[in-house]
């Protein structure tokens, strides 16, 4: 089987202005050189993707959304924004799931599930994120909780990436340590193995929590981490590049 190419993806959150999409252009000047080892990627605020789009049109960079409506096609949804839309002012990805949805928003691992099956029907992929709070760790539930979640909301398609965000690591100052990582990443492999069969030897799997140049090439060298979910480190087109740079595929 062949190596599984790096993906190292950019969350701007509900961060930046139109300002900020010159960040992406002076990515790509500090990090072109690595494009066909290590795809990159930016998730911007929804009202900046189709700009984003355009910002990235000469360069390496794709660009994702945060979220997306679980309604495949047009309907009544006000407020709402499926994942055809998104497909259609260049969104090439989708974050799925991520700790934020599911806590400030209530979003269970069906809801998520749902999002994720609309984002395939579009041709997006989608980045399902898992990940267990601190209360859950330091009771012993890691592989309960992250395992439950993978079985529940992942479709049954290999054409997904799947990022583990330990809830109490992000944008914090703490992330767990290399054994853990590895630990719960091969966790997630073990558990789409089980939905996906051979299959599942495809996935990307990317670490996320505070992510930063400072601990990513550690991070990356873990056994079983195929890139990284970033997030405020992602804003600044210099810090960004340092991640992606730290990466074995760009030496």
């Amino acid at each position: 089987m062949a190596a599984r190419k790096p993906l190292i993806a950019g969350n701007w959150k509900m961060y930046g202005r139109s300002a900020a999409l010159g960040e992406i252009p002076a990515l790509w000047a500090q990090v072109g050189g690595v494009a066909g080892a290590i795809d990159a990627l930016i998730c911007p605020p929804a009202p900046y993707i189709a700009a984003a789009r355009q910002a990235a049109a000469a360069t390496g960079v794709q660009i994702g959304a945060q979220d997306c409506s679980p309604a495949a096609d047009d309907s009544a949804r006000t407020g709402e924004v499926n994942a055809a839309m998104l497909a259609d002012v260049g969104a090439r990805y989708v974050i799925v799931g991520h700790s934020e949805r599911r806590t400030l928003h209530a979003e269970s691992n069906d809801l998520v599930r749902h999002k994720a099956e609309a984002a395939l029907a579009a041709g997006l992929t989608p980045i399902v994120c898992v990940g267990e709070t601190l209360a859950e760790r330091e009771a012993g539930r890691v592989a309960e909780v992250v395992g439950a979640q993978v079985r529940e909301s992942t479709p049954a398609d290999a054409r997904i990436v799947v990022a583990y965000e330990p809830v109490w690591a992000i944008g914090g100052a703490s992330t767990p340590t290399i054994p853990e990582i590895e630990e719960v990443h091969h966790l997630i492999r073990e558990t789409l193995a089980e939905r996906l069969a051979g299959e599942a030897n495809g996935v990307r799997i990317l670490y996320g929590g505070s992510v930063g140049p400072k601990n990513a090439a550690e991070i990356f060298a873990a056994m079983g981490v195929d890139g990284a979910l970033v997030g405020r480190a992602s804003l600044k087109a210099a810090d960004f590049a340092a991640i992606i740079l730290s990466h074995p595929a760009a030496k």
